[in-house]
This record gives structure tokens, sequence and C-alpha cells, in this order.
């Protein structure tokens, strides 16, 4: 028997899965408003993917823990990565998921800065390990997990002010460069310009968490290309792998050689950077490279909104490509609205710290025509609820 995040699965019994949509055992197909979460950033089923997954288990699968041997999916797979990220990023340090990336990169920065503090920010959510879960707010999913990481202080996410507080006796600033479990929160440009500025000053580490609004989701590759700002660490996940499970931080070599003594093997991993999943996630990245400028992110993002803005009971929308949040007057709307678009063959998805509100992240290679389908069965399900 599996184990069971939840009293309440949505129990849906997949048999496949091919572009934007997931098909069930009756055969029912679903338009997929989710992916995954953000992680089918190019839909289900890329053959590219498949076909270098199949060329590497021809090949060889494990055969030593990541760092000891040269592999070469493992390399060309950062060489595809940093070719799509700004210069100072230039070293990669593979991971079996998002969450791992954040836990390598917080120690990462204690061990570069020789310091333990940490900043990190209201709203924020960066996994559910303990070290990524001591960096996230919401206290309700964590308090009965403490004791927690020491010397964590959050401050007001996009209050100028608040930056202050930041000195030379952190280690690193650590935030979602735009938030997701909190709604899709977008900050501005001044305000993520200044905390750039400000951890400069102080020789403190900016760790950007773009496991979910990373890889094309706002439109550009790196969501910090939106706010003119570079970080020091960049940490990856989700869509990262083309559908396979892969994390990453990214940084600078002259950071990253920090790990490497005092102690010895400061950070190791047994499957990050597996050759099977290493070679899924260069094949999807080459494929996203040659996709990208004809994804058309933020046209399809702001259809979407221009689509559902105006209805009655919409209370808020929030969008930056196909990172979209939207808001009704209650958890209770929410939860019926989700249910009865499933019913109708359409997935969306609520959000933890936001009862109130329901996420929409579809594939970003969906199209047109499959996005007024499903924002025409989203209209309909809220005027149903506007009839009730």
């Amino acid at each position: 028997m599996l184990a069971k995040t939840s009293p309440y699965p949505i129990n849906i019994k997949v048999k496949e899965a091919k572009g934007s949509f997931i098909i069930d055992a009756t055969g029912k197909k679903y338009l997929d408003f989710t992916a995954g979460i953000s992680v089918n950033n190019l839909g289900h089923q890329i053959l590219e993917v498949n076909e270098a997954v199949i060329d590497q288990l021809q090949r060889h699968t494990h055969v030593m823990v990541y760092g000891e041997y040269q592999q070469n999916s493992v390399m060309n797979f950062a060489e595809t990565l940093t070719s799509l990220l700004p210069k100072n990023l230039n070293t990669v340090y593979p991971l079996n998921s998002g969450t791992e990336a954040i836990e390598a990169a917080i120690k990462i920065a204690k061990r570069f800065t020789n310091r333990h503090k940490i900043i990190s920010f209201t709203g924020a959510y960066h996994g559910n390990t303990h070290g990524s879960m001591s960096v996230s707010h919401n206290e309700s999913k964590k308090s009965a997990f403490r004791p927690l990481l020491p010397g964590v202080e959050f401050l007001e996410w996009n209050n100028i002010e608040e930056l202050d507080s930041i000195n030379n006796q952190v280690a690193c600033v650590l935030l979602e460069t735009v938030q997701g479990d909190a709604g899709v929160r977008i900050p501005s440009a001044e305000f993520l310009k200044t905390l750039r500025k400000t951890c400069s000053n102080y020789n403190v580490l900016l760790i950007l968490d773009e496991i979910q609004c990373g890889y094309g989701r706002t439109g550009n590759f790196s969501a910090f290309t939106n706010f003119g700002i570079t970080p020091d660490i960049l940490c990856l996940g989700k869509a990262l792998g083309g559908g396979f499970p892969i994390g990453a931080v990214v940084s600078d070599e002259k950071i990253m050689q920090c790990i490497q003594q005092n102690p010895a093997l400061g950070h190791i991993t047994t499957f990050g950077g597996n050759p099977v999943i290493c070679a899924a996630a260069n094949a999807a990245l080459k494929k996203y490279k040659e996709l990208e400028a004809s994804l058309e992110v933020q046209k399809k993002g702001k259809h979407i909104g221009t689509l559902l803005q105006h209805h009655e009971l919409v209370v808020t929308i929030r969008q930056i490509g196909l990172m979209i949040g939207i808001e009704l007057a209650s958890s209770e709307l929410v939860e019926r609205l989700i249910v009865k678009c499933r019913e109708k063959g359409l997935l969306l998805f609520w959000f933890l710290s936001v009862p109130n509100g329901f996420r929409i992240s579809p594939p970003l290679s969906i199209s047109m025509e499959e996005i007024e389908l499903g924002c025409s069965i989203l209209l309909n399900e809220l005027n149903t609820l506007v009839e009730k």
C-alpha cells in the first residue's frame, strides 16, 4: 500500500498523458491547467526526452555517487543549462529535487561566508525538508515539526524598508523571485534591485528560488530577467527534468569550490546527477531553446487573464507569464469550482497557503485553442456557482 499525503486525494487513475491532456483509465480526457504544479512545462510525453532516456539506458544508468566519475550526459546537461544563464552562474550542482537544491544552497552560503544567519520572507515556500521548511513562512505547515533550523529571520516581503535588517552578520538572503504558494505574488523591480544592492554591499549571498517560477514560466527562462537582477546562487527543480525528478544549484565556480574542502566532501549526493535523468533534462532544455521564441508565454497568460478577470466571482488575478493566481471570495467556492471543473474535464489546483485561491499553470506549449477550451469550462462553472 502506498502512503497517502492527504485523506482526500484526487484519485484520477492515470492511463496516459500527452501534450496538454491527461487520460484516465476510462478514456476520459482532462485538460491540464496545472502541469503537475509547473513541472510539465513543455507538456506531457516529449519525444526528444523519451529518446534521450532510451539512448542513455542503453549506455549505463547509475555508476557512482555524484562527482567521482565523468559522465557525458551530466556534463552536457550542465553545459546546456549554463548556456541559458548569465556568466556568473557557470557551475551546476545537480541534485534530486528542488528542496534538496535549497538545502544545498543554504550549506554553500554558510560555508562560503562563514556566517550562519539567514534572511527569508513572509509568504515564502521553499520545500518540505527540515531546512527548506525552516526558511518557509507558513507556521501552520511547520509547527508540528519544530525545532527547526535556528538563525532564520523573516522580513516583510516586497517592503524595501525591511531590507535595512540585512547586515554583515547575514550569510544569505533567500526568496522566490515570484512567490508561488503565496498565490503568485510578484515583487516590484525596485524591491529586488534594492535587495540585490544591499546584499552586494554586505557581501551577503543572494539566493533566488526559481524552482516553480523558472524555466520559462514567466516568459523568460529565468524569472529574475524580468527584474534586471542576477543572483549569486540559483535554485532550480520541477520543470528542469522535462518530467523527471531533478534539482540543481547554480552559482559561480569560486563560490561552489567552498564545499570541496574543510570539510572534504562538504556536500554529497548519491543519485544527484543521475545520468539517465540528466539526459532527460538536457534533451528538455534543448527543446526549450528550440521552442522559446514560439511559446508566446506572456501572450497566453494575458489572454487567460483577459478572459477571466471580469467575472463577478473573481476577486483578484495575479499573473506573470503562465503563472497565474486567482482568488475568489471564499475557500468553499474554490473547492467547489475545482471539483466541478474536474468533472467537466479541466484540472485546476489550489495553494497550500491561500485557501480562497487557485492556480493556473498549464504547459507553456498549450495552444490558444486549448486555452479557450479550458477558460470556457472555467467560466461556465463560475456561472453555475453564481446561480447557486
